[in-house]
């Protein structure tokens, strides 16, 4: 089974599309929502309708949260561009979720608020707090908020990030991870993780930010998305 993991959507419609496209030639049987679907880019309602229309299991992300449950004042535009059914569902996004791929018994969840932002340069050590859970001790871990993928193979298993598909830093394609393997099978197989770094086209995700005046934090997320600079 061919999995794909998405997450941090964050308003950017021509990089969902892009990586939708993407993900259709890869011939992934599900994908897999790691949060933050909504929030810094200006067409939150449709990446929202796009993780509940192509996705078949869920996760939610700070942003989710914060603005589902209207947490901070600020966040009002959003608040009236995605309207109360779609902040409910957000809100109520579970905040984890597990799998067992080929013998590793994965820990699948967004990062914050489940716990502190975790960056691939991060030690050894930092990394391996979240392979434990109350007690419980997984063999893999699967995430996203960073906006950065990557792979790290530690003592206590694999940590991998799937990176952001609408507001990557470092490189600004539109990224997911691609994990195949054999989905609840506790015997271990070969299984194979892949980034995919897909172009699309900033230029028209730009476009979108320019014309709405009232998109909050503009600047900041028109330089992200053009130069993977993280500018706020």
């Amino acid at each position: 089974m061919r999995i794909a993991f998405v997450a941090d959507l964050h308003g950017n419609y021509p990089a969902a599309l892009a990586m939708e496209k993407a993900l259709e030639k890869q011939r992934v049987d599900e994908i897999w929502f790691l949060g933050d679907a909504v929030g810094k880019g200006p067409e939150s309602p449709k990446t929202c309708d796009w993780v509940r229309a192509n996705c078949t299991r869920f996760v939610g992300g700070n942003w989710d949260y914060g603005i589902g449950g209207k947490e901070y004042p600020a966040d009002d535009y959003y608040w009236q561009q995605l309207g109360e059914e779609r902040m409910e569902w957000l809100k109520n996004l579970p905040r984890e979720m597990e799998a067992t791929i080929s013998g590793v018994r994965f820990r699948l969840f967004h990062g914050r608020p489940v716990m502190p932002l975790l960056q691939g340069h991060d030690s050894n050590r930092t990394m391996a707090t979240a392979f434990e859970r109350d007690g419980e001790v997984f063999t893999g871990v699967i995430f996203g908020d960073s906006h950065r993928p990557f792979i790290r193979s530690l003592t206590a298993g694999y940590a991998l990030n799937c990176g952001s598909v609408g507001n990557s830093l470092g490189v600004p394609n539109s990224h997911a991870l691609l994990l195949e393997g054999d989905v609840g099978s506790p015997e271990r197989s070969v299984m194979t993780m892949t980034i995919l770094s897909v172009p699309y086209d900033n230029r028209a995700a730009v476009k979108a930010a320019l014309a709405d005046p009232d998109l909050p934090y503009r600047d900041a997320y028109i330089r992200e998305i053009t130069t993977g600079i993280y500018s706020r």
